[in-house]
């Protein structure tokens, strides 16, 4: 399956904007602005189970695309969203107002969530 693989974060944009807009407290943004991320996704067809690892934080979905499924967003809440699938290789799910779209880009995958106009764009690299 095209996502399967663990992934690295190689760079990010608008991260402090973005954390602050969601609400996270400020010590957590200084803790985790220069933090290392491995991303690891489990694709079985139309089922994703992707584990988000941040220094000591991790953050794990489970979700089948089209369904509806509990998802953790990065402040640690769980809401309830659907994931859906834009052709083979892009993802979108709105979690509160949070819109967030994963896109498989050869051997990088690029995650935009974006909340109030605020963009935080996340580039993760194939190991």
């Amino acid at each position: 399956m095209a996502f399967n693989g663990k992934y690295e974060l190689e760079s990010h944009e608008n991260f402090e904007p973005f954390m602050k807009a969601i609400g996270l407290p400020d010590e957590m943004i200084e803790k985790g602005k220069d933090a290392k991320s491995i991303s690891e996704i489990v694709q079985n067809g139309n089922s994703f189970k992707v584990t988000v690892t941040t220094g000591t934080k991790v953050l794990v979905n489970e979700f089948t695309i089209g369904e509806e499924a509990e998802l953790q967003t990065p402040t640690g809440e769980k809401i309830k969203g659907v994931v859906t699938k834009e052709g083979e290789n892009k993802l979108k799910v709105n979690l509160k107002g949070i819109e967030s779209v994963t896109e498989l880009c050869g051997d990088k995958i690029i995650n935009t969530m974006t909340v109030g106009g605020i963009a935080y764009k996340r580039i993760s690299k194939r190991i």
